[in-house]
């Protein structure tokens, strides 16, 4: 069953939106080569208290930290640690959700470290611009594959692969709702997309084949071909005037 928010359950998802947005442009900012991804982690999860908002991912199914931290091959899930330093030329995804009175947020960005290739730069151009192909199909009367297929279209123009074992999915008064969305599939199938649905557009797209592993720690997936990946992400509401992305300032 696919919830419908009310406006004022909206009103609590926006709330909820822009703390994510707030801490995600913080932790940004604070991406360096000499930082761990532990200090950025650390970092959020000592803002979500100052925001009286709560991590979303710490804890969840025994997730041990409040960020999903991901380094140059690495698509989505990496665990923070002290001893992983980030190094001029690479590349991070930063996955980050809170919840505000019972209601989610979930967003994700990939950025380089100093300056990086040509190859990892329009990586993460592309599938930036995928996420928002999808956003667009976020509109009443579409289906849910429309959104896959706009993201597909788009990104495979490049010769990237796009990952199909993690995909998108709905949210609200839990962090992962009826129905996914995957990031692939054919125009005019799945579900009917209606007017008060929030779903979490998050294309996973890798600069060679799709294929992933997930590694021995159970979290972390990473590309097999070991080629770059990177990681967008955005929850999104359906309205009567088209898609309102909730996690931006």
């Amino acid at each position: 069953m696919v919830s419908i928010k009310s406006d004022r359950e909206l009103k609590s998802m926006r709330k909820a939106g822009v703390a994510v947005a707030q801490i995600l442009d913080e932790m940004c900012q604070m991406v360096k080569p000499g930082i761990t991804t532990w200090d950025l982690d650390r970092y959020a999860e000592s803002r979500c208290k100052e925001l009286n908002v709560a991590p979303a991912f710490k804890g969840y199914h025994g997730f041990p930290a409040t960020v999903c931290i991901s380094v140059n091959d690495e698509v989505v899930h990496g665990i923070p640690s002290r001893k992983k330093v980030l190094n001029e030329g690479d590349i991070v995804g930063l996955d980050f959700g809170v919840s505000f009175e019972g209601w989610f947020g979930d967003s994700a960005r990939t950025v380089p470290v100093g300056n990086v290739s040509a190859e990892a730069k329009k990586l993460i151009e592309v599938t930036k611009e995928g996420l928002y192909r999808g956003i667009e199909q976020c509109r009443e009367g579409n289906r849910v594959f429309d959104i896959g297929h706009a993201v597909q279209n788009y990104v495979e123009q490049f010769g990237y692969g796009v990952v199909r074992e993690f995909v998108g999915h709905g949210i609200g008064r839990a962090l992962h709702e009826d129905p996914q969305v995957p990031n692939y599939g054919a125009k005019g199938k799945g579900l009917l997309l209606k007017v008060g649905m929030v779903l979490a557009i998050e294309p996973m797209i890798n600069i060679g084949g799709a294929a992933v592993k997930v590694l021995a720690d159970g979290w972390t997936a990473v590309t097999v071909d070991r080629s770059l990946s990177a990681h967008f992400e955005h929850t999104v509401a359906i309205t009567p005037s088209g898609p309102e992305i909730l996690t931006v300032l």
